[in-house]
């Protein structure tokens, strides 16, 4: 037994060597080829008057061993039967084994790099931390927003814009995936991904989280029942990133964090002692969803302002280069924009007044908030006359009766945002809601959910019934046509975006089926998930909203701006500024008026006019026309409603 433990010592040993790496290997490869030129030139030295010594010899056998071309010049049929055996040797150790060990060192470091393992070394650079169904229209928006990027690159001496993405897996597919996307494209080349996870101290030091301009964190999905939730997960990158500024005495970077539980506000502030604007996303979709319902057809103005594309969006200058104006005037100077209101300094807080009066004069330390198809826009142009002066008094709230009608909604399907949905109906305390849920979550398990999150239970009358809609029989049971308003939910409890939406499309066809039946006929809401398919209901009646399209928007153009979140806060919560269609007969208007007599019309009573809605769409299949020409006459129908900002 003692050769065979001898044996399996040795094997162990060489074993031992060639997992250590290819360098060990090849340590191993280069004794074995010493062996063989030793053991080869021994067995030609006793030829004699062939080598004048034994390393004459040797080297005669390493020949032999490393190159074939050697083995015609050999005379004798020891000596070429000896360089016949080296040279086979040498096919399969010094060719076949060195060339395998370099190829998949060569593999290995390939695969390495594109794990995206090394630590980035830039400065001034914009971190994404996460791969998720937000985090490409979350690029596409950096990458698209010119204007803006432009100041903020400025604001921190750098020309060149730089996005580091920590994912997960990251690998060449993603970098195929960026390249294929539209709104990216070759401007994939400006996008650096690095692989790890954002609970990862070590992963936050690989995107150098401490030297960038703004660190962006959105929120990933979770399983249901999970008790590591991305608040969870956004909470330790936090916390790690503050650990690793306080033991390089560094300064803290900006973040934008999302959260899905907007109650998790303090603790996130808490975490980071750093500068930070959370965006409560479920809480942000809830509002839109429930104003949506309370105005139909405002998604498709929110569509406008909080996704990339083309219409207009939010922008707000800042007060270096517009001091000494007052908003009539500067509305006069800027043709193309409409003026929605200034923000003042608040102790660290801002306060915001929108609608404003014209005479409100800009300080230094004020931003103005305006309306506009392009950044550009918001600069002054001296190639187009100004407009004259409008003169807007001071915006007078408009109370709201209470309201003794219920307000029927029925929500098919479940997701996370349901809870905060139901608060958010709670909130309009001058209305009566009653919300009947359809899902296949069993009723118990949804109710504890929602008494968890409500702060006052019982204000909202909701149901729960257990059924698939999916199923024509169980849908029809629930009778669609005896609600006010229909909300179709993507599920975030399927494996993907694409499967949820898959559901939801399919359960929306169904129902087409079911109201078009007869009687009148419910407002109609479909939540997505997934942007890749915003374009395959087009022409159908339902309204739509992109959830991650739209949070997305807001953490990119909040990182670029960070005081756009309290204008988008003061926007869609109750009380304050809010959206609205009135109907022109309210208004003195002439009978050919264009957008400039109605901005004057409505600045009278302290409101400030948006657009039009049409009853009937272009071309394009859009109602909506915000920031029209000044010079554009209305030729206004009787279903037509004008888009207004006021106050609530």
């Amino acid at each position: 037994m003692l050769p065979f433990r001898l044996i399996d010592r040795v094997k162990f040993l060489v074993e031992r060597q060639l997992v250590k790496g290819a360098g060990f290997q090849l340590l191993v490869v280069g004794v074995f080829i010493g062996l063989i030129s030793l053991i080869g030139g021994l067995l030609v030295l006793p030829l004699g008057d062939s080598f004048s010594d034994v390393g004459d010899a040797i080297w005669w056998a390493f020949l032999r061993l490393t190159d074939p071309g050697y083995l015609g010049d050999d005379v004798g049929n020891w000596k070429r039967f000896v360089s016949t055996i080296l040279t086979v040797s040498g096919y399969v150790v010094f060719m076949g084994t060195l060339v395998a060990i370099l190829t998949r060192w060569l593999i290995a470091k390939m695969t390495d790099l594109e794990r995206g393992l090394t630590p980035v070394t830039l400065r001034n650079h914009i971190v994404v931390l996460g791969w998720t169904s937000q985090t490409m229209p979350l690029l596409v928006e950096l990458l698209g927003s010119s204007g803006r990027m432009r100041r903020f690159l400025e604001k921190h001496d750098t020309s060149r814009l730089r996005l580091v993405v920590l994912s997960e897996t990251a690998s060449a597919a993603q970098v195929h995936e960026l390249r294929s996307e539209p709104g990216i494209g070759r401007k994939a080349r400006q996008i650096i991904l690095r692989a790890g996870a954002a609970i990862q101290p070590d992963s936050l030091q690989r995107v150098a989280c401490l030297d960038a301009s703004a660190v962006i964190v959105p929120s990933a999905a979770h399983e249901a029942g999970s008790l590591v939730t991305s608040d969870v997960e956004t909470v330790k990158a936090l916390l790690s990133i503050a650990a690793q500024a306080r033991q390089r005495n560094a300064p803290l970077p900006f973040v934008v964090a999302e959260v899905q539980d907007v109650r998790k506000h303090p603790v996130i502030e808490r975490a980071y002692p750093g500068d930070i604007e959370v965006v409560a996303g479920d809480a942000t979709i809830s509002r839109l969803m429930v104003q949506n319902i309370l105005h139909p057809g405002l998604s498709e103005i929110f569509n406008e302002l909080l996704t990339a594309g083309e219409g207009c969006e939010l922008y707000i200058r800042g007060g270096d280069s517009l001091a000494g104006l007052t908003l009539g005037e500067l509305a006069s100077q800027r043709p193309k924009v409409i003026v929605l209101g200034i923000l003042k300094q608040a102790g660290k807080g801002w306060n915001v007044q929108m609608p404003a009066s014209s005479d409100t004069r800009i300080e230094l330390s004020d931003r103005v908030v305006m309306l506009a198809r392009d950044y550009a826009e918001t600069e002054p142009d001296l190639k187009v006359p100004a407009l004259p002066v409008i003169r807007r008094a001071e915006s007078a709230s408009h109370s709201v009766a209470a309201s003794d009608r219920v307000h029927r909604v029925l929500v098919l399907g479940w997701n996370r945002r349901v809870p905060s949905l139901i608060d958010e109906f709670s909130s309009y305390s001058q209305k009566r809601f009653e919300v009947d849920v359809v899902s296949v979550v069993p009723a118990p398990e949804r109710e504890q959910e929602i008494n968890r999150y409500l702060t006052e239970p019982g204000r909202v009358v909701c149901r729960h019934v257990e059924a698939d809609y999916m199923v024509e029989g169980e849908l029809r049971r629930v009778g669609p046509l005896n609600y006010d308003a229909i909300l179709l939910l993507s599920s975030d409890r399927l494996a993907s975006g694409e499967e949820a939406d898959a559901r939801a499309m399919v359960g929306y066809l169904q129902l087409e089926d079911l109201l078009s039946e007869g009687g009148k006929r419910p407002q109609l809401l479909m939540e997505l998930s997934d942007p890749d398919n915003r374009d395959l209901l087009t022409g159908h009646q339902s309204e739509m909203m992109i959830s991650p399209m739209i949070v997305s928007h807001v953490l990119a153009q909040v990182a670029l701006r960070r005081e756009l979140r309290v204008v988008l806060d003061e926007l869609f919560t109750v009380g304050g500024a809010e959206i609205q269609f009135r109907d022109p007969q309210d208004y003195p208007l002439p009978a050919s008026a264009d957008f400039q007599v109605l901005e004057k019309v409505m600045a009278e009573q302290g409101e400030v006019a948006l657009g039009v809605w049409r009853s009937q769409a272009n071309e394009r299949g859009r109602h909506v026309s915000l920031n029209p020409p000044r010079d554009e006459y209305l030729d206004l129908d009787n279903e037509d409603r004008l888009i207004v900002l006021c106050r609530t």
